[in-house]
């Protein structure tokens, strides 16, 4: 069956894992909604907050919404904001940053399964 949900809809957890600053995260379309292949998150970082420091087996893909900030991606922090499309490739470590004085949010397409099989957390 096809679903319709406005984004700001899913209910929003701080992001916990270690190194994680002033981040959110809402799963708006993933495995409970019969997504068996891919999930979309929606994820906040708050002024000067941080996602953490990670890689993993998976690419997954970002588009900036709102606010401004930086990727740090192949050991580079490069600027990005509302409009930006990233692609991560699997196995680049990589974190955001939101700029000093306003939020960012950004959606996230992760698979729902890593290329080793596991699930992906969060979707």
């Amino acid at each position: 069956m096809t679903l319709i949900r406005n984004l700001h809809d899913a209910p929003t957890e701080p992001v916990t894992t270690a190194g994680a600053c002033g981040s959110s995260m809402a799963v708006v379309i993933g495995q409970a909604d019969g997504a068996p292949n891919f999930a979309i998150r929606r994820i906040r970082v708050e002024p000067g907050g941080v996602t953490p420091h990670h890689s993993h087996d998976y690419e997954h893909e970002i588009v900036v919404l709102t606010g401004r900030g930086a990727v740090r991606a192949g050991g580079e922090d490069r600027a990005i904001g509302p409009g930006d499309v990233v692609f991560i490739p699997p196995g680049e470590e990589h974190r955001l940053r939101a700029a000093n004085d306003e939020p960012m949010e950004f959606l996230c397409v992760t698979p729902t399964r890593s290329a080793s099989g596991q699930p992906v957390p969060g979707t």
